[in-house]
């Protein structure tokens, strides 16, 4: 299974360079299809196509978005055979039609295209909102992708590359940022690029010194809901009743779902107690990483130091409490879901007398 998994990461890493090396040459093909988490760089490659295809002002007459909801082979296949006008190439962009969701009168129409497209066309399906999965039980279409479109998946990035992203970024904007305080950055944003080039924007424009600090961060970035309650987590292993009840009231006054800031909460604990374990088994923090599947050593390292204030004893205790309250919100009737969500970390951070 791991085998096949890397099998997978390293064919969706050669496709990304591939088409990097395409656009580099000037050797697009015709047939692609670009899926994955990744919107920001999907956007930023799509766009690097057609200035690569097209010649500037040409666009209108050359470039086709096409929606994927109520879209036909024939539709489609008028739009591919349309001839480029005053330009090479005509480049076309299909948002979100399923290929393998399709009839099967529509599947056989689209091998057909496929299988002849005209050199001048080069065709983009675009997997936005919906999930992008293959079925090898159709044969001919899953065929014809594999023979002759790249699939280019855009996977969050990993941890490194992000970091230098995030410093390319804000020396574009005058401003210098160590690793550090971009990992603290991810941790508090997010790892999507389109999420965070809002907020190294606004960072940007409120810091004062070359050096961008982590004052400057959280004075005007908007944290994520699993950022705030990893806040919340780490002051109930202090037992600071008074901030994390603060957190609390924050995050229900904007309105956050108990369940909702339940189920991170949840999630936070049970990662304390694989820290706590990481630490009784002589492991470190890269561990917990690897187990999470984390992209960033500020959680990790955040959660080895606040499992070295709790034994084995109370993580675990911790972690069934929130699996209790979590039963209690969604079967017990008549129950209130924000007096349950209080009480709980009422109790946490107290130490309670079950902790």
């Amino acid at each position: 299974m791991a085998k096949q998994r890397q099998t997978g990461k390293d064919a969706a890493q050669a496709a990304y360079r591939q088409l990097k090396k395409d656009l580099s040459q000037g050797t697009l093909g015709n047939l692609y299809l670009f899926h994955g988490e990744e919107a920001y760089l999907r956007d930023y490659y799509l766009d690097q196509m057609r200035a690569k295809l097209l010649p500037q002002g040409m666009e209108e007459f050359n470039y086709h978005r096409l929606q994927g909801k109520g879209l036909t082979v024939q539709r489609l296949s008028q739009v591919v055979d349309a001839l480029p006008m005053m330009s090479q190439r005509t480049l076309v962009a299909v948002w979100d039609y399923d290929l393998f969701k399709a009839s099967e009168a529509e599947r056989r129409a689209m091998v057909q295209l496929l299988t002849d497209l005209p050199d001048y066309c080069c065709l983009v399906f675009i997997y936005d909102i919906l999930a992008y999965k293959s079925d090898a039980r159709m044969k001919k279409l899953s065929g014809i992708i594999k023979e002759r479109c790249q699939v280019v998946q855009f996977a969050r990035q990993e941890q490194s590359d992000l970091v230098a992203w995030i410093g390319r970024r804000f020396r574009a904007l005058g401003h210098e940022i160590d690793t550090a305080d971009a990992q603290y950055l991810i941790f508090l944003c997010g790892d999507l690029m389109n999420g965070l080039i809002g907020e190294i924007g606004k960072i940007g424009a409120f810091a004062k010194n070359r050096r961008v600090t982590r004052r400057d961060i959280d004075a005007v970035a908007i944290p994520i809901i699993d950022a705030v309650v990893f806040q919340m987590t780490d002051a109930l292993t202090r037992h600071q009743m008074d901030k994390a009840m603060s957190v609390l009231a924050d995050l229900l006054r904007l309105q956050q779902a108990p369940i909702m800031i339940l189920a991170v909460l949840g999630k936070h604990f049970r990662q304390l107690y694989s820290a706590r374990v990481a630490l009784e088994s002589g492991k470190n923090s890269r561990w917990v990483m690897e187990l999470w599947g984390m992209r960033s050593p500020y959680t990790a390292d955040k959660l080895m130091e606040g499992a070295r204030r709790h034994g084995l004893d109370w993580c675990r205790t911790a972690m069934r409490r929130c699996a209790e309250t979590d039963l209690a919100m969604k079967s017990v009737a008549g129950t209130d879901a924000k007096d349950l969500l209080v009480s709980l970390v009422l109790e946490l951070s107290a130490g309670g007398t079950s902790c």
